[in-house]
């Protein structure tokens, strides 16, 4: 049996979403938040998990979790959809709209998020890729050339973007809302660590689409995604939604941490200072050049060997993000902001990996 012969073309045309597994004591890779929760909370938490039912089923609309979240976001519940993390909410919406129609299809400026291509694709959807400025931001006319002429049905937003770290011009993602015909997401992944988000003009603009992640605050073991759009929408998505797609120790955890939002803050300021911090570090170092950053990683550029200085952070037990692509970050790192003692360790190694280089 030619089991390729059954599966679509553009999947096998893919890569996976690659992760890297190395086993390194300072890891710096992947955006996480890198402090855990006191004592204190952590008990209210396992008291939480203690008290689910493993034997039933979770509530298949996590209306008490989307309560919460109503709350949170000042939004009604009906416009909030939670998902297994803001990936598989990116699955969902990709997976009611229309394919095939002339223009239409997804518009992506990039460098940015890869699993927006990625399931673009996998879904049977042409994509259309429009390279940042040399600010990395979007490019002029961005609103007027692409979106009014490619006419897409969705177009994706990271609010700050990933991998490159800052917003884009305020100004420049309005004329795209003014603009669109289609869906226009931003997500907000990052939106705690920059203080900028377009959540109040969600219940004005039936286009808008806002995604949000538990996963960069601290908790992205669990899985919790966010998306908050207008009810007619949210009334298609659910049905393309699997039944039950949120376990209940999720949803239950979900609802405590909401309890906790103070120490959360406290936690995002600390990583905003860490960035701060960190920036000045490396922006003092002979061949390294760091881009601002609205995010809780910082992305630079090196004049050195790229391998070479990536195996040199590793021979030294720290982990980045190594890009082979786009052209444009090939001899890019992306860094996360650690806790104080684990970014000390990242600039003692690069200022020792760049001095073997010079």
């Amino acid at each position: 049996m030619d089991v390729r012969a059954l599966i679509k073309k553009e999947v096998l045309g893919q890569k996976a979403y690659a992760v890297d597994l190395s086993d390194c004591p300072v890891k710096l890779d992947a955006n996480e938040n890198p402090h855990r929760l006191s004592p204190a909370a952590a008990t209210v938490l396992h008291d939480a998990l203690r008290d689910v039912a493993l034997n039933r089923y979770p509530d298949p609309e996590a209306r008490t979790l989307r309560d919460r979240l109503s709350a949170l976001y000042g939004v009604p519940r009906e416009m909030i959809l939670a998902g297994n993390g803001s990936d598989e909410l990116i699955q969902i919406l990709l997976a009611v709209l229309r394919t095939g129609r002339e223009g239409g299809g997804v518009l992506l400026p990039v460098p940015t998020f890869a699993m927006y291509g990625i399931t673009a694709v996998n879904m049977g959807h042409r994509v259309t890729e429009v390279p940042l400025d040399g600010d990395f931001d979007l490019p002029d006319g961005f609103a007027g050339r692409w979106v009014k002429g490619e006419n897409p049905d969705i177009v994706f937003l990271a609010y700050p973007n990933n991998p490159t770290g800052n917003c884009f011009s305020r100004g420049k993602m309005e004329e795209i809302l003014d603009a669109a015909k289609g869906f226009v997401v931003v997500d907000e992944a990052y939106g705690p660590f920059s203080g900028k988000t377009f959540l109040p003009e969600v219940e004005r603009r039936e286009n808008l689409i806002i995604l949000r992640t538990f996963s960069k605050v601290g908790f992205a073991a669990i899985r919790l995604g966010v998306l908050i759009g207008s009810p007619v929408l949210l009334g298609e998505l659910n049905k393309v939604r699997l039944p039950y797609n949120l376990n209940a120790l999720t949803q239950a955890m979900g609802v405590r941490l909401l309890d906790h939002g103070e120490e959360l803050d406290r936690q995002v300021l600390a990583i905003v200072k860490g960035r701060e911090e960190l920036f000045r570090e490396l922006q003092k170092m002979e061949g390294i050049r760091p881009f601002p950053s609205d995010a809780n990683f910082i992305l630079f550029r090196c004049a050195y060997d790229k391998d070479r200085v990536y195996k040199g952070l590793l021979e030294r037990g720290v982990l980045v993000k190594s890009f082979a692509s786009p052209p444009v970050l090939r001899d890019c790192f992306r860094v996360s902001v650690g806790t104080e003692e684990e970014n000390r360790a990242f600039v003692a190694a690069l200022h020792d990996v760049v001095g073997t280089c010079r």
